[in-house]
């Protein structure tokens, strides 16, 4: 294959993304301003590889060619021979927006400049480089290795060309691609955000339970995950970041962010990832 794809940020997103680039038979370059987290993110890959030889989805002997597609690097000039980057950094859009202003300089010029934000606008985020034609949203759902879709974000100066490209990028991976315009929280979390925050709502009025919100909607709604477990696994700042993103975006009221959620967040309980969210995890 002629792409070669870079992926900033080693996290929860950026290793997943990467995993399944080299599985398909990308070479990778998952870059990270911290070794520790790209030795973290190739352990990761590494078990996750080891679970889908278990279940029968890989052979054994497919694990080290994986592995050896993908390079670790902790400097941004690592986008130089990319001709696909893939921006899975932390949900927050000065940190964005001073990153794709970087790869727009370090990347090659016929580079697609990809991010995988969750609520942000890519136009916003186009407005920082010299090529808003060539930059495009592509929102990979958590976790990346057995979630199926990718949301294709078209910013506004985004081309017909680049879109396409993107959407076979994506059916290339396994992935099904859907298109969606640049509103605040796209389709995605458009609709889930709001009843994640609602089940805060319920829980800091003391509707019910954390168990018994969640199981309502397992249960009663044949959700595979109640919307309380779920935001634990996004992780609760991030929840906090895209409904405040939507409530500024759209200027509704019905976004505003539940004050449950701000002081979980204030105090460091961002669900499984610290160990305490709605829920105590043991390592």
């Amino acid at each position: 294959m002629n792409d070669r794809i870079a992926v900033l940020g080693a996290g929860q997103m950026g290793n997943g993304i990467a995993h399944v680039f080299a599985q398909a038979g990308f070479p990778v370059s998952l870059i990270d301003v911290s070794k520790d987290a790209l030795a973290k993110a190739r352990d990761t890959i590494g078990r996750n590889i080891d679970r889908q030889v278990k279940k029968g989805a890989l052979q054994a002997g497919d694990r080290e060619a994986i592995l050896g597609r993908i390079s670790d690097h902790d400097s941004l000039d690592a986008v130089s021979d990319a001709t696909i980057v893939i921006e899975a950094a932390t949900e927050q859009k000065e940190l964005k927006f001073r990153i794709f202003s970087d790869i727009d300089r370090l990347a090659p010029a016929g580079a697609i400049l990809a991010t995988n934000t969750s609520s942000i606008s890519i136009t916003e985020i186009a407005g920082r480089t010299q090529r808003p034609q060539q930059v495009i949203g592509m929102h990979f759902m958590n976790p990346v290795p057995v979630m199926q879709l990718v949301e294709v974000i078209r910013g506004l100066a985004t081309s017909d060309a680049v879109m396409q490209q993107t959407i076979e990028l994506a059916k290339a991976v396994g992935k099904t691609p859907v298109e969606a315009n640049d509103y605040p929280g796209f389709i995605a979390n458009r609709i889930l955000m709001p009843m994640i925050n609602e089940a805060m709502f319920c829980l800091m009025e003391g509707v019910g339970t954390a168990e018994s919100i969640d199981t309502v909607m397992k249960l009663g709604m044949n959700h595979p995950m109640g919307p309380l477990a779920l935001a634990d696994f996004i992780g609760l700042d991030t929840c906090l970041a895209i409904l405040e993103v939507l409530h500024q975006g759209l200027g509704d009221p019905k976004y505003r962010p539940c004050p449950l959620l701000r002081k979980y967040v204030a105090q460091g309980w961002m669900g499984k990832k610290s160990g305490r969210g709605i829920y105590e995890y043991t390592k």
